[in-house]
């Protein structure tokens, strides 16, 4: 079991957030506390032939620094793994890492299947999903959280989405685990890179098939898509359904295991859900700014600029730390409690101007339809053994949640329609 240390053990001068083994064996509550107050533009120097970069801690900092496409840009990554590697191979077609008017055109072409409207079909198939998982989990006492309900909801949606075979699922699972939140020690950077690169080709293999029979999925619809009378590329289709796999697996999972937990630890909060008193959507809210899955995102200064007194030149890394600004006492009451009926709730966890994400709509029904289950066919549940964290300097939480279910004999004679 990994031992979590907290931060005032930490000097903050030598903390690495580069490592991924700072995450899972600290507690850096006290940490960003600290560079909130201090250090708002923090330098984490170079270390394990990582080179160094620039750490924002603070909310409207993080804010202003995502409105900014003058000074900063995503095309030469977003995450420190690639940052750090020297650039994404996806710059420019992907678009997480793609700016301007390309950013803009390739985002209206996946709105147009990730839209509330168009979703409505997905989100019933949500709800009967989740509703079957959850009260099958609670008429057998337990589960692997993790494993049995966190792991199906979202892949099984996104797969939904994307087209993907029933049977190929697991597989793909196995790999966004591997390729950016794995909770083995013995997983390293090689590894997940072929984990990734496998994710790519199984996907150029999709795309060929699509480009053959086309079907009424979302990989069908970008291969018949263009940008300015331009067909996206085989490559373009196919960096993009990466990003939408990871992207709409990772989140929601990672989201849906903290908050089983956090609500067996906390009995008072899901009582207040159980028994109606706060809103589903306010929850829901909450949940995601307490679990802040996506620890940062990152971005390339293009031109020189100066923050809070630290000039930032051009080709330096800026990480916008959402660990922290989800937590900034001069933007949340109370930062460090757990209120299911917080409000108004201005979280990160979504990022926010030109790159929000565009599947948020859809990882809000997934969490929302999660805890309308869990109030309706439990009475409490409660968590039977130690999670494993995830080893990351991307992502936060955990891969392992095993749970004891009560169960609500009144809720559970409901027939799903």
């Amino acid at each position: 079991m990994t031992v979590r240390t907290t931060a005032q053990h930490i000097d903050t001068d030598t903390v690495d957030l580069g490592d991924p083994a700072t995450f899972a064996e600290h507690d850096l509550g006290a940490f960003w506390r600290t560079l909130r107050d201090t250090a708002p533009v923090h330098w984490n120097p170079p270390a394990g032939g990582r080179k160094g970069f620039w750490v924002l801690s603070r909310h409207e900092d993080i804010m202003a620094a995502y409105r900014d496409d003058v000074n900063f840009t995503s095309e030469r990554g977003n995450v420190l793994v690639t940052l750090l590697g020297g650039g994404d191979a996806g710059a420019g077609r992907m678009l997480a890492v793609t700016d301007g008017p390309r950013h803009h055109e390739l985002r209206k072409i996946l709105q147009r299947v990730l839209s509330p409207r168009v979703l409505d079909e997905v989100a019933r198939t949500v709800r009967v999903n989740t509703r079957r998982w959850i009260r099958e989990a609670v008429e057998s006492g337990g589960c692997d959280f993790a494993e049995e309900i966190a792991g199906r909801i979202p892949m099984t949606t996104i797969s939904s989405l994307l087209g993907v075979p029933e049977e190929d699922r697991e597989f793909l699972l196995s790999l966004t685990k591997a390729a950016l939140s794995t909770e083995d020690e013995g997983v390293g950077e090689v590894d997940s890179e072929m984990a990734r690169n496998e994710i790519l080709m199984y996907f150029m293999d999709i795309v060929e098939e699509r480009r053959e029979s086309p079907g009424d999925d979302v990989i069908s619809m970008l291969v018949g898509s263009a940008i300015d009378g331009v067909p996206l590329s085989d490559e373009d289709v196919v960096l993009n359904c990466y990003s939408l796999i990871i992207g709409g697996d990772e989140t929601s999972r990672l989201t849906m295991i903290d908050c089983v937990r956090t609500l067996a630890a906390r009995p008072e909060e899901w009582r207040r859900l159980k028994h109606g008193e706060v809103a589903v959507d306010t929850a829901v809210d909450e949940v995601l700014r307490w679990a802040s899955p996506t620890m940062h995102f990152g971005r390339s200064v293009v031109r020189e600029t100066e923050l809070h007194g630290v000039r930032l030149r051009p080709g330096e890394i800026v990480t916008l730390w959402h660990a922290s600004g989800n937590r900034d006492e001069r933007v949340f009451d109370r930062p460090g409690t757990f209120d299911l009926g917080r409000t108004p709730n201005k979280h990160l966890a979504f990022g926010y101007g030109p790159h929000f994400c565009v599947g948020s709509y859809l990882a809000k029904v997934e969490i929302a339809e999660l805890l309308m289950a869990l109030r309706d066919f439990t009475t409490g549940f409660e968590q039977t053994a130690e999670s494993l964290p995830i080893r990351s300097n991307f992502l936060t939480g955990f891969s392992t949640l095993p749970v004891r279910f009560l169960p609500d004999h009144s809720g559970m004679k409901e027939v799903d329609r």
